[in-house]
């Protein structure tokens, strides 16, 4: 979106530019937040780039973030604190982290170029699924769900311990290095057959959101 003079005043991305511009067109001044109403009131052009596919738009929509910095943009425009994800695996437990620095030790990937944070969300809740089978979403821990994690997140298996981690530490080597068909497969035939629809829909979109975001690492 670009202001009078040509300056680009915001950048986005969506699956349906229709109903994405269609929301702004119908902007109730008395529910939008003001920075919203500002930028709309200041744009007098649109620009639009198509991509072929979800991880092409991500990779493109950072670079144009990074590049241009857009005074309506808040994340995305300042390159990340350096993160690397790190995971081993103990006598009884997954153990997974976001850190600057990994310790000897712990397997890891990085430094990632961004969105580390919500992957890891997503991560945590399939890993915690296909542990705790039995426990599933609404069995883990309080805050979990929502993304309050600790620091280092532990992941206990309720039976079959050694076979589980090594898989579950396996997929993720698999899947930092761009190799990504098994994971889903693994995941879903994991989880307890008995599983809400809800909760495979909801896992499914986590494992769409963990491997698009390892697709664009790999690329």
């Amino acid at each position: 979106m670009r202001d009078g003079s040509g300056s680009v005043l915001y950048v986005g991305k969506a699956k349906n530019l229709r109903k994405r511009l269609d929301s702004y067109r119908v902007a109730n001044p008395d529910r939008r937040p003001r920075r919203l109403l500002r930028l709309l009131h200041r744009v007098t052009r649109i620009d639009c780039e198509t991509c072929s596919d979800e991880t092409l738009a991500v990779t493109r929509e950072r670079e144009l973030l990074l590049s241009l910095r857009p005074r309506f943009n808040r994340a995305g425009v300042w390159p990340a604190p350096r993160r690397f994800l790190a995971w081993r695996v103990t006598a009884d437990a997954l153990e997974i982290s976001l850190t600057p620095t990994p310790a000897p030790g712990w397997d890891a990937h990085g430094p990632l170029r961004g969105g580390g944070r919500g992957m890891k969300i997503s991560l945590i809740r399939v890993l915690w699924c296909v542990i705790q089978p039995q426990r599933g979403i609404i069995g883990m821990p309080a805050g979990w769900f929502h993304g309050r994690l600790p620091e280092i997140i532990m992941i206990r298996p309720t039976c079959d311990a050694d076979t589980v981690l090594d898989k579950a530490s396996a997929c993720l080597k698999e899947l930092t290095v761009g190799k990504h068909e098994g994971f889903a497969e693994w995941v879903l035939n994991t989880v307890s057959s008995e599983a809400r629809p809800c909760q495979r829909t909801l896992l499914e979109e986590d494992i769409d959101r963990i491997v698009s975001f390892f697709s664009c690492e790999s690329s």
